[in-house]
């Protein structure tokens, strides 16, 4: 009995299915599908087993479409990321270019260290110059003391140091309220001693400067 029953369902679906198709199929194709339909209801086993196999590959294929979209999702991960990184890259060619203008800049205008006395223009207070007195064990490690001396020429001694002409010149005139009368100004350049019509045009440009 229960074979019967499983026979005519069977049968039901073939006939159902024949007929939601027939208005798709040529008539060559129809004659063929209802061939299969009596195979099938001769052989139920095999319908069952179709039946079976199908159901497998559905599910074969429903999970190789999970797999599809967590590959997919990994794969927007992995872009987003790229991308991530990209934007970085960007960024740091950016700042490389910026760095590589900043030091070329530099090359051709360096900074002067305000510390560094040695480079630049710079003005000392000359307080005298004396023949029998040698200072110059008092000159190393103190930058704001210092003198030099030529051969057969009295050694001449400065007090302070400043990038700025006219702070030179105010120091210059405390000295000479101390006493100092001798005092004046002399202009250094990279640490050699020049005249002041040397850097004139400098201590002119800054006064300038200073008062606008």
């Amino acid at each position: 009995m229960k074979k019967v029953i499983v026979l005519l369902l069977c049968l039901i679906c073939v006939a159902v299915s024949t007929q939601t198709a027939s208005a798709q199929l040529s008539k060559k194709e129809k004659k063929e599908w209802k061939k299969k339909a009596k195979e099938f209801a001769k052989n139920p086993a095999n319908l069952k087993q179709l039946t079976e196999d199908k159901a497998t590959a559905d599910e074969q294929v429903s999970s190789l479409n999970t797999k599809v979209t967590q590959m997919q999702s990994s794969i927007s991960d992995k872009d987003a990321k790229i991308a991530e990184l990209e934007n970085e890259l960007q960024q740091m060619r950016g700042q490389l270019t910026a760095t590589k203008a900043e030091l070329a800049q530099l090359k051709e205008s360096p900074v002067v260290n305000p510390m560094d006395f040695s480079k630049g223009v710079v003005f000392k207070v000359q307080v005298g110059a004396f023949k029998n007195k040698d200072l110059a064990k008092y000159f190393d490690n103190n930058p704001n003391f210092g003198g030099e001396a030529r051969d057969g020429e009295p050694q001449k001694i400065t007090i302070g140091i400043f990038r700025d002409y006219w702070e030179a010149d105010t120091f210059k005139k405390y000295m000479r309220d101390m006493g100092v009368k001798d005092a004046w100004i002399v202009p250094y350049r990279d640490g050699q001693r020049v005249e002041i019509k040397d850097v004139l045009e400098g201590v002119i440009n800054d006064k300038a400067a200073s008062t606008k």
